[in-house]
């Protein structure tokens, strides 16, 4: 998978797994999201956004990058900036996902690994513009580079032989997705209904949903 281009590398960080696992209930009052036995605070993910935008309009390469690899229709910068706030919490999830998920396969991600993968990222246009362009901030770069280099050895593990066009590569992927599938389903997972609902088909943080009112009951979310 690192020798995608850069913009898939980008585009391929929400994709590449599905998210699954409950969105019932409610977290804590102060909680982004609750992914098994680690919570990531509503501030924490405030700050890790509000770093990214002051970071992201200063970098036109991740601009470049970001609008070639999103819907427009998605609305980069919407007017409530909810959009970068679920970007940012599906990534967040997704690696504490990856990272179990490689516990379970028995695969080691040696800090080497990650070094390798930033080093490629750095080729392929810049690990810290890369990483802007997915949705995080710099400082989020080598928990990027780890997730790109933890799907690499367990896609390896599962058959995947380096060649991105290979029958032996799509089943291995294929393999990935249901992997991550039942990882997530094994783990608790809740997500603030303020940021959204978990989107099964794409795995990722929806949009929150939104109901019209009867007389009776107001409007509200569903």
């Amino acid at each position: 998978m690192l020798g995608r281009s850069v913009k898939a590398a980008a585009a391929a960080l929400v994709a590449a797994g599905a998210l699954a696992g409950c969105s019932g209930g409610s977290p804590k009052a102060g909680t982004a999201a609750v992914v098994g036995d680690d919570r990531i605070t509503v501030t924490a993910l405030s700050q890790t956004v509000r770093d990214w935008r002051e970071q992201f309009k200063d970098d036109p390469l991740a601009n470049r990058m970001r609008a070639g690899s999103i819907n427009p229709a998605d609305g980069m910068g919407s007017e409530s900036g909810e959009s970068d706030l679920r970007d940012a919490l599906t990534l967040l999830v997704n690696f504490r996902v990856a990272e179990k998920m490689a516990r379970t396969q028995g695969v080691a991600v040696p800090e080497g690994q990650t070094d390798q993968a930033v080093d490629l990222l750095n080729e392929k246009g810049g690990a810290g513009s890369i990483t802007l362009a997915s949705g995080l901030p710099r400082d989020r770069t080598r928990e990027l580079a780890r997730f790109i280099a933890t799907q690499r050895l367990v896609m390896q593990r599962l058959g995947a032989d380096g060649n991105p066009q290979s029958l032996q590569t799509a089943a291995a992927g294929k393999r990935w997705n249901e992997l991550f599938r039942s990882t997530a389903d094994g783990m608790h997972i809740e997500v603030n209904p303020r940021y959204g609902t978990f989107d099964p088909v794409k795995g990722n943080v929806g949009p929150v949903l939104y109901r019209l009112s009867t007389p009776e009951s107001g409007i509200g979310r569903t």
